[in-house]
């Protein structure tokens, strides 16, 4: 497994192994279930400010 990580940044990864080998729909990889929980904050968020304006 080689990966890389911005620490000061909201959701940023590189890697280069094959999570999907080990993982199947009901028991995602934690790799994949941290990346739709990171993009689901982060679209929360942009609909948030849209409504009040931001």
């Amino acid at each position: 497994v080689e990966v890389i990580e911005i620490s000061n940044h909201p959701w940023f990864i590189g890697c280069q192994f094959h999570p999907e080998f080990t993982s199947s729909p009901r028991d995602g990889h934690p790799l994949f279930k941290g990346f739709i929980l990171a993009a689901g904050a982060i679209h929360k968020q942009h609909e948030s400010d849209q409504e009040s304006g931001c």
